[in-house]
């Protein structure tokens, strides 16, 4: 029998495009499950992937959700049987038509997809409030994410802000799908305490499992290079969004999904706002642009700071600035160490800063001035406890470090900033820290940070994408 060639050409398609994430294998989802199991004792997880995009978009997980299960399905249900130590995976059925003629294959229920992912079994999403109601009858516990889901480009926290407003808006009043979700499990069983399970996930999520580490490792070269590639092509006359346009070329050619937050990048007095986004600004002979930029990449995100002149060439009071920065910066970097407390990173931090400011021959009192202003932004740190900066993971503003003091596995970024307040100028620059056994390893440090490297870099312009662009259609 002759096979038409479009049923070759399906065929070959349904192969290639995976239905299962290729982030990490079934087992490392499995042994988070494990974990949860051992938390929560003879209780019952219960998990809501995400809805169906509204539109042509596409499809990304919630974080806590594919955190457990690495399934990217619209409408999944996770239950995690901490009594009977097994999980099941609740999925709207096969639809043929979509699968076959519009977006390819995906999971449905079935023992492909109990396979394919690891989980003990996957079940049509109808039968989802039988096992409720049976489990309701043990009078189990039910824990359950209380946090509005984390999508990509939002920091943990930045949800339950919208929908606390959307809740207390008179003419709103809408709460999120997870409160939503606990009323629904109350009455389904009503002799059932409901517990918060992102204590749980957020703990285990602190810390960074080898494989995750290498998958923000990948996240943190994408966002370099990003970087790199907007600092080759910068010159005066472009505008912020050109720089923007640079790096997201760079993400997708490495694969990320888009970006892990909007664009920062502003030049000249823009470089003051922490958050700037607009990018609309055109760069002026003699500015200099603060870029802060990263991928969502597999889940996983980056954030990375570099400031550079527009014009490639720092003038003499931008190096003044530049250097002052810097070396304040590195006192921060270098006193860093595992097990240590931040308050007391911040002591030796400023110790060290104390002899910097003693030793440097400032030419300029306005840098002297946001120089001295950062080291005393400093030491009231070290007074009240302080923070070295935020955590990044799943979400740029990740989830808190589940220990007081620096541990093997936990990653985070320092980003202090010093303004010139009568200028409306600010410089910030910004690494990627991991702790490790012996220390802390900077995945950042490859990104030119050296007055000397970034100069070099700028100078090779010839090669950086809009010179390619100016060469199109000639």
């Amino acid at each position: 029998m002759k096979i038409p060639v479009f049923l070759l050409t399906l065929a070959s398609v349904a192969a290639a495009q995976p239905v299962f994430t290729g982030v990490f294998p079934p087992e490392e989802f499995a042994a988070r499950r494990a974990r949860v199991m051992e938390k929560i004792g003879d209780g019952a997880a219960i998990l809501l992937g995400t809805t169906e995009p509204p539109g042509e978009m596409p499809l990304r997980q919630g974080n806590q959700f594919f955190y457990v299960s690495g399934v990217v399905e619209p409408r999944a249900i996770l239950v995690i049987d901490g009594k009977a130590k097994k999980s099941t995976l609740f999925l709207n059925p096969r639809n043929a038509q979509r699968e076959n003629s519009m977006f390819g294959p995906g999971l449905s229920p079935g023992d492909d997809a109990v396979k394919t992912t690891g989980i003990e079994a996957v079940l049509p999403r109808g039968d989802f409030k039988a096992m409720v109601d049976a489990l309701a009858k043990e009078g189990r516990v039910f824990y359950t994410p209380f946090r509005a889901e984390v999508l990509g480009s939002i920091s943990a926290g930045d949800p339950d802000r919208l929908w606390t407003a959307n809740k207390n808006d008179p003419w709103d009043g809408r709460v999120s799908r997870e409160q939503a979700f606990q009323g629904r499990l109350k009455e389904a069983a009503p002799n059932s305490e409901i517990r918060n399970l992102d204590p749980i996930l957020d703990a285990m999520r602190g810390i960074k499992s080898p494989r995750e580490i290498t998958v923000i490792r990948e996240a943190t070269r994408i966002a370099g290079l990003g970087i790199m590639e907007a600092m080759r092509d910068c010159k005066p006359g472009l505008f912020e969004y050109e720089l923007q346009a640079d790096s997201e070329f760079v993400f997708k050619k490495y694969g990320a999904f888009g970006a892990a937050y909007f664009a920062l990048i502003g030049a000249g007095p823009n470089t003051y706002y922490t958050h700037y986004h607009r990018n609309t600004g055109q760069l002026k002979d003699g500015d200099l642009v603060q870029f802060d930029y990263a991928p969502d990449y597999k889940n996983y995100q980056s954030d990375v700071t570099r400031v550079f002149p527009a014009n490639g060439k720092f003038t003499p009071r931008q190096r003044e600035y530049y250097d002052i920065y810097l070396k304040l910066y590195r006192a921060v970097m270098t006193s860093i160490k595992v097990h240590a407390l931040p308050r007391d990173i911040i002591k030796d931090a400023v110790v060290k800063m104390d002899g910097i400011m003693a030793a440097y021959q400032f030419t300029d009192e306005k840098i002297k001035k946001a120089a001295q202003a950062f080291v005393e932004n400093y030491r009231r740190q070290q007074d009240r406890g302080g923070s070295l900066g935020h955590t990044v993971g799943m979400e740029v503003h990740d989830v808190r470090m589940p220990t007081q003091t620096l541990e093997p596995g936990e990653i985070f970024t320092i980003e202090p900033e010093m303004r010139i307040e009568e200028d409306h100028l600010g410089l910030r620059l910004e690494d990627m820290l991991l702790i490790t056994e012996t220390g802390y390893e900077n995945l950042s440090a490859f990104v030119p940070i050296e007055i000397a490297d970034i100069e070099k870099l700028m100078a090779d312009r010839q090669h950086g994408l809009s010179a390619a662009h100016s060469t199109l259609g000639k």
